[in-house]
């Protein structure tokens, strides 16, 4: 049996019409630069939020990339964040001139060990950059009371989790910022790159869209230097079709979580741990193994879809060795780059289809 690690064709084939008549409204127009599809997903996204107001944005990284630069975050300060997260969390921080800090993850759920956050503050520190990872939403109420207490600004790295939710908010609401991606891959994904910034910030929210736009104020007039993050207008139009199909996408998601974990109990597999606080969206389902590569490699060959999110994490990665971190560091993150291993999720996958994976899996740890 064939079982991809994600599958998208079936997905759009479903909705296909309805995709290109909203790009072929877009076309006809000739509106390609923002507009009003992008205008509605704005104020789509920000109200499944909970936020007043959204700024689309060329991709995920862009978000994160603005925020900061909206922030004035730039060069002598300092971000708190995970180094176990996709590279554009710390490279972006990196980009403006700033200082990554990175602090070591709770091995239950993945996310920033807040109990080790206030260690790392300094007087350059000027935000913390919490991940959302794997589709749950980090511990926000104590992120948000050492950000008080230091008078910092929290950016919500929500990529992973739009609509996924902390004590009944939703990610990206609690936060100075969230930032979403709408990369194919995601639970909300484009037909190509965009993404997106909440807040409810209304002075955050003016800067943020006067630097997507090259920090442009008037005709060729520009107050600061921002960048092009616009988002295309018909990333926007297949966005809102998709996201229609949002709530459903991460229901079935749930469900096959709860499936997954049912016919995993009682193995050596060590399933998702979900905060009772929380309600994730499993972009990603992902497990810990022993011999994880060698499970790996088996499931590959025999036909089912894995991936490793993330085998080497940031304060290894030979770009960043000068911030002077070094191997053990970081322990448990360490310890979760060789043991995790994420499982075909998506909404379409059937039982039959995650019995065969189960099966693979169980068999060969024997």
């Amino acid at each position: 049996m064939q079982v991809p690690v994600l599958e998208l064709k079936e997905q759009y084939a479903g909705m296909k019409d309805e995709i290109l008549a909203q790009i072929n409204e877009v076309l006809d127009a000739q509106w390609v630069i923002g507009g009003p599809k992008v205008e509605e997903l704005e104020k789509q996204i920000a109200e499944l939020s909970e936020c007043k107001y959204g700024v689309g944005v060329s991709s995920g990284t862009d978000a994160i990339l603005n925020v900061l630069m909206s922030l004035d975050i730039g060069a002598g300060d300092e971000v708190i964040t995970t180094p176990f997260t996709f590279f554009a969390t710390a490279g972006c921080i990196a980009r403006t001139g700033a200082k990554p800090a990175f602090v070591d993850i709770d091995p239950k759920t993945f996310n920033i060990d807040v109990t080790k956050i206030e260690a790392a503050i300094t007087d350059k520190t000027k935000a913390i950059m919490p991940v959302h990872l794997y589709g749950q939403m980090a511990d926000m109420d104590s992120i948000m009371k050492i950000a008080g207490t230091y008078g910092l600004a929290v950016i919500e790295d929500a990529a992973q989790s739009i609509s996924s939710s902390y004590k009944n908010k939703p990610a990206g609401s609690i936060g100075t910022a969230g930032c979403f991606s709408f990369y194919p891959s995601k639970n909300l994904g484009g037909i190509g790159d965009g993404g997106m910034v909440v807040t409810n910030d209304e002075k955050l929210y003016n800067r943020l869209k006067v630097m997507r736009n090259h920090g442009q104020t008037g005709a060729y007039e520009h107050q600061y230097i921002g960048g092009n993050f616009r988002l295309d207008a018909i990333q926007a139009a297949a966005l809102l079709v998709k996201l229609g199909h949002l709530k459903g996408w991460s229901d079935a998601r749930r469900k096959n979580a709860a499936y997954y974990n049912k016919k995993f109990a009682d193995t050596a597999v060590v399933t998702p741990f979900i905060n009772d606080d929380c309600v994730s969206i499993y972009n990603q389902y992902v497990v810990r193994v022993p011999n994880r590569d060698d499970v790996f490699d088996h499931l590959r060959n025999n036909g089912v879809g894995c991936m490793i999110y993330y085998p080497l994490p940031l304060h290894m990665q030979e770009c960043f060795a000068y911030l002077g971190y070094k191997e053990g560091d970081f322990p448990e993150t360490e310890k979760a780059a060789k043991e995790v291993l994420a499982l075909p999720i998506y909404p379409e996958v059937t039982n039959d289809m995650q019995d065969y994976v189960v099966k693979s899996i169980v068999d060969f740890l024997g």
